[in-house]
């Protein structure tokens, strides 16, 4: 790798410190904030809102800081990353508090916490999780195909597809997914969005089982996921994707089941040869 030069250097922090300076300052606003809730004052929920709209802020900053190293350094900043990636992980939960992380669940089990919230536009919900998922990919991006922290996105990236679907508004969705509705094309693009999330969570979870882990608990979420994709195109009654789905539920459940009780079987067998 070349040397960078002092100058190349000096240009880095310079740029930088603008950077570094809005992270602080939203920082300080998470802290206000924070003061708020535990004052006990009305719209905790809003509140947890705006403190993942900072951590937004704080994250894409820490991303810029890398993508300014790399520019002009010639190297990733892995701590920069790292930042980024934890802060993702803040954000997450604070909207999870808010929407609820229940995956494959009725609507009218969490419908009370979307309630509470009506007030916030589809279209701020949209744009927070898209956001979101942009700030993720450009963690993943950044770090690298063989990178230590691949398990660690996978399970951000999940938990962001469920967020995306408990985010809807559903007495609002259903309605509103007429070709006449106002807001039309960005809500499809949700439902499109939420989709390809929750298979992706799906095919990595499986992907964990089969070359990392071997637990069944990942497995099993894998289900999940298609479980709960499967119950989230119900909303728009598209058939054929239900009936494919339903069937690759019960493949993969049979595979999982014989996969358990190869297992157990293989752990019986250790037992009685010692």
């Amino acid at each position: 790798m070349a040397k960078v030069s002092d100058e190349a250097r000096t240009k880095y922090f310079e740029k930088i410190k603008q950077n570094k300076r809005q992270i602080e300052l939203s920082l300080q606003h998470e802290v206000k904030i924070k003061v708020v809730i535990s004052n006990g004052e009305p719209g905790v929920e809003f509140q947890k809102i705006a403190l993942a709209e900072e951590n937004l802020i704080i994250a894409s900053n820490f991303i810029l800081m890398n993508h300014l190293s790399l520019v002009l350094l010639g190297v990733k900043n892995e701590n920069f990353l790292n930042d980024a990636r934890k802060t993702c992980y803040k954000i997450i939960i604070y909207m999870e508090e808010v929407f609820s992380d229940l995956l494959d669940a009725p609507y009218g089990d969490y419908s009370d916490k979307i309630d509470i919230v009506t007030d916030l536009p589809e279209m701020e919900r949209y744009r927070i999780i898209r956001q979101l998922g942009f700030s993720i990919q450009t963690v993943k991006d950044g770090f690298g195909e063989n990178s230590k922290w691949k398990w660690s996105i996978i399970e951000l990236e999940a938990r962001l597809a469920t967020l995306s679907k408990n985010v809807i508004d559903l007495k609002k969705f259903v309605p509103g997914m007429d070709p006449r509705s106002e807001g039309f094309r960005e809500r499809v693009e949700h439902f499109r969005m939420t989709c390809r999330l929750l298979q992706a969570s799906a095919d990595n979870f499986r992907m964990k089982y089969e070359l990392s882990t071997n637990r069944i608990d990942d497995f099993k979420m894998a289900i999940n996921y298609l479980s709960a994709l499967k119950r989230f195109f119900m909303l728009t009654n598209q058939k054929r994707e239900i009936e494919e789905l339903k069937k690759k539920i019960d493949i993969w459940k049979q595979k999982m089941d014989t996969d358990s009780k190869n297992s157990e079987s293989a752990a019986r067998k250790r037992r009685l040869e010692r």
